[in-house]
């Protein structure tokens, strides 16, 4: 009798738990919602436009960002990493290089920052640290206090004088994103945000946006250098079809060493821990029969 009704509870046992992995493996459901949760809210794209998505779309937050191109800078006031207030209209008179960071972010905003100082560090060598400004603000309020951007600052490396990191109060950080033409929304993992540097010019005009995790000479150095020389601005001949792989960046599962978005292992876990927990199961069953012919040998 033990050696039919085992087996058959076994079975049954892997017949209960098999349908969650086969669900699994097709795709990634939604988390039960507990009763009296309530519902999760769209939230508009980044500068508050009106636009309500549940994720980040290319060409929307392309247009966004283009549409910035043009329009001045407004004097907002934010904070640098010592917690004292600076006016980006100060930095008038130099261009200036901005993007947007987030200091939970451990993967794309770290590396495109440092990518950053990579392709202004020849720039830096031959024209100085006092002919432009790089400014990067921390748009995940109130986390991204001075604090944590200083941190950041230290943490990457990065060590220009002519670099600041600023942190806007929460109250302006939709009216900061929308002058930028940033667009963000949140996630469960973080944040999809658009992956954007934005030049501004001596006048405090923004006449070009740069995207993507990585940068060339020709993406940033010499339209740079072409605005602190006074020369026409390079012509920039990437269309949205070019650039869509590199617009929507999720911090998430988005691999910047590789340049692609990683796998969701967290299926792979699943699998694994099942496989485990059947050879487990095994194991038990085995030694069980093991100790049932060891007694039947021992009492016959």
């Amino acid at each position: 009798m033990i050696r039919i009704a085992l087996p058959a509870a076994l079975a049954a046992l892997v017949l209960v738990i098999a349908p969650e992995v086969g669900a699994g493996a097709t795709a990634n459901p939604a988390p039960a919602t507990p009763v009296g949760t309530p519902a999760l809210t769209q939230v508009p794209q980044g500068n508050r436009s009106g636009l309500t998505l549940s994720t980040l779309d290319n060409e929307t937050a392309y247009r966004i960002s283009q549409a910035a191109i043009g329009t001045s800078v407004g004097d907002h006031v934010l904070l640098d990493r010592q917690g004292k207030p600076r006016r980006l209209a100060d930095y008038r008179g130099k261009p200036m290089l901005v993007n947007f960071i987030y200091t939970a972010c451990f993967q794309v905003c770290p590396t495109t920052t440092k990518n950053l100082q990579k392709a202004v560090q020849n720039t830096v060598a031959v024209l100085g640290t006092d002919r432009f400004n790089i400014v990067s603000i921390g748009f995940n309020q109130p986390f991204d206090a001075p604090e944590a951007m200083k941190a950041f600052a230290t943490q990457y490396g990065i060590h220009l004088p002519n670099w600041e990191f600023l942190s806007p109060a929460p109250a302006i950080v939709d009216e900061v994103t929308k002058n930028f033409g940033f667009s963000y929304i949140a996630t469960t993992a973080g944040f999809d945000h658009l992956n954007q540097v934005t030049f501004v010019d001596a006048e405090g005009r923004i006449v070009r946006q740069v995207y993507g995790e990585s940068f060339t000479a020709q993406d940033i150095a010499e339209p740079l250098k072409a605005m602190v020389t006074g020369a026409p601005l390079p012509l920039q001949t990437n269309t949205l079809v070019e650039l869509a792989d590199r617009l929507r960046i999720i911090c998430s599962v988005y691999d910047p060493i590789t340049g692609r978005y990683r796998t969701n292992y967290a299926l792979y876990f699943e699998i694994v821990g099942f496989i485990s927990f059947l050879f487990f199961l095994g194991w038990i069953v085995w030694n069980f029969t093991q100790k049932y012919r060891s007694d039947r040998i021992q009492s016959g």
